[in-house]
């Protein structure tokens, strides 16, 4: 399905997330005038693309039904606009959520419609390189799927799960995952400093070595552990590092351990 036969798409929350999103279906198709943007305390970068674009920008919901509604707020304040937002959901509305924690069931509930998709994308999707999980309840139809799939895949890949508690884990790999990799680049110069590099020497080799491995990964179709190999001579300085690294209590222990823990918070978020 093309973004240009998407109809009307209301987005409620129009902050860095909700905005990656709205970017995405701007550039693969949607029309500005199609869209709305819901949110009482905008930033001036949210008025500047509405402006762009034909966008209507509002502080409050409109009373006309969309085609898709889009719920991009945080899990805290989900209650409250889930019941603001049931009296603009009519028998067509495709609900998409990407607040994290918060169930499909609990929102079928709030909004009277099955007609859900919960979803969580990541922060890259603001140039297109983002990736989405999804799951679907079973009255979301194949038409209703493939649209949320043209909504998704505009700012990046889509992964469908067929058990809703994995979303959580979807999560914790991938929602919270960016930041991951920049600590990453925050630990890898924070130990060049250590063995004499300056500041900015030890940022922008931390920086561009995790620039350029994503990029290599991203042009090579090769499994993760193989391009590692490739960059490990026997008994070199890379498995010198690896040694470390790959310990029992090393990276790998320690990344359970962090997604583990992003895992529950999602959970206690839905509480």
């Amino acid at each position: 399905m093309s973004l240009s036969d998407a109809g009307t798409v209301l987005l409620i929350g129009a902050g860095k997330m909700g905005m990656a999103m709205a970017s995405g279906w701007v550039r693969g198709g949607l029309s500005g005038p199609a869209l709305t943007l819901v949110d009482p305390q905008p930033h001036e970068s949210v008025s500047a693309f509405a402006d762009q674009h034909g966008a209507t920008l509002r502080a409050d919901l409109p009373d006309a039904t969309p085609q898709v509604m889009v719920l991009a707020v945080k899990p805290q304040i989900m209650d409250g606009v889930l019941g603001m937002a049931r009296p603009v959901i009519g028998t067509d509305t495709l609900v998409v959520s990407i607040a994290a924690g918060i169930s499909s069931d609990k929102i079928v509930a709030r909004l009277g419609t099955d007609r859900v998709v919960r979803t969580m994308p990541n922060t890259p999707a603001q140039i297109g390189k983002g990736i989405s999980g999804a799951f679907a309840g079973d009255a979301v139809t194949a038409a209703d799927r493939d649209l949320t799939e043209a909504l998704l895949a505009a700012a990046g890949g889509v992964v469908w799960v067929e058990d809703e508690t994995l979303i959580d884990a979807v999560t914790a790999v991938s929602g919270s995952g960016p930041a991951y990799v920049f600590h990453l680049v925050e630990a890898m110069a924070a130990a060049g400093e250590a063995e004499g590099l300056s500041p900015d020497q030890a940022m922008v080799l931390a920086r561009q070595t995790v620039v350029g491995a994503a990029a290599l990964m991203e042009a090579d179709d090769s499994e993760a552990a193989q391009l590692r190999k490739n960059v490990t001579s026997p008994n070199g300085t890379t498995q010198a590092a690896l040694d470390v690294l790959m310990a029992p209590d090393g990276l790998g222990a320690l990344m359970k351990r962090a997604i583990s823990a992003a895992r529950k918070r999602s959970e206690e978020l839905g509480q």
